[in-house]
Formats: C-alpha cells, structure tokens, sequence
C-alpha cells in the first residue's frame, strides 16, 4: 500500500497561512490525481480539491484562498492555505485517486486550528 504522511499543520491566528505537504512513499503523484480532503470533530470529511494534468479544482469555500500544487521530483504534493478563517479549523487529509476514480490512498491527517 502507498503510504503517504501529511505535515504542516498547526495553531494560527485568522488571516495567517500555513502551508500542508503530503509526502508519498513512491512516485505516485504524476499519473495519479491527488485531492485534499478535511474533517472537523463531529462533521462530515469535506472534498476542498484536487490536482490532476488537467489542472486544479476547489470548492467555492476556499477557491482563491487555498492553492494546490506538486513536486514530482520529491513525491510531494502542496496545499497552500491563506487567509485562513476559524471554520477553516479541522483534521486535513491527503488522498490519492486511482484509475477507478476512487480515492484509494489516505495519508494520517495533520490538524489546522485556526484561532479567532
């Protein structure tokens, strides 16, 4: 199975930035689409977006404020979150989609807390 480990997380005011990588244990990221995913306590898992060659998508919620992006060469992959907002405050997850177009690889998650 391909392990993958995200970092980054950590306690912030609103309006800061942090920056999330999600590190997989092999080349994966270049012929697989990756998504970021986030789960506060008692909510659903939230889709925020996804990478692929076809380009990036994101929910409306955090279009213009988080960016996806990749680095082949160092099996990682980015979100970068400005402008952060207290509901932004969650676990945040990275996956991999397969060929299926199932999200089949699942990182440990990191915590975002974003104060008010």
């Amino acid at each position: 199975q391909v392990q993958l480990v995200e970092s980054g997380g950590g306690l912030v005011q609103a309006g800061g930035s942090l920056r999330l990588s999600c590190v997989a244990s092999e080349s994966i990221f270049s012929t697989h689409a990756m998504g970021w995913f986030r789960q506060a306590p008692g909510k659903q898992r939230e889709w925020l977006g996804s990478i692929s060659g076809s380009g990036a998508y994101y929910i409306d919620s955090v279009k213009g404020r988080f960016t996806i992006s990749s680095d082949n060469n160092k099996n990682t992959v980015y979100l970068q979150m400005n402008s952060l907002k207290p509901e932004d405050t969650a676990v945040y997850y990275c996956a991999v989609r397969s060929n299926r177009g199932m999200y089949d690889y699942w990182g440990q998650g990191t915590q975002v807390t974003v104060s008010s």
